[in-house]
């Protein structure tokens, strides 16, 4: 599948929290202990059928990214 997206990383689920209409999935970036998540509807939870194990690409792909310094 092609995209225009820069970053395309590998990464494995390792949970899946449901709620009513959302799903929150972490997948781990191989190779490493760093985390992403996702935040989607059930529906493309389901229609995607991701289990926790699966092996998935992260493509992210943002207009701003903000660095604050504490």
């Amino acid at each position: 599948m092609k995209h225009g997206a820069r970053n395309d990383i590998p990464t494995e689920v390792v949970a899946i929290k449901r709620g009513s209409v959302m799903a929150q999935v972490e997948a781990r970036i191989e190779g490493t202990d760093f985390l992403v998540t996702s935040v989607m509807t059930r529906d493309s939870l389901e229609a995607l059928d991701l289990k926790e194990g699966d092996r998935v690409q992260v493509v992210a792909k943002a207009v701003n990214v903000l660095l604050v310094k504490p």
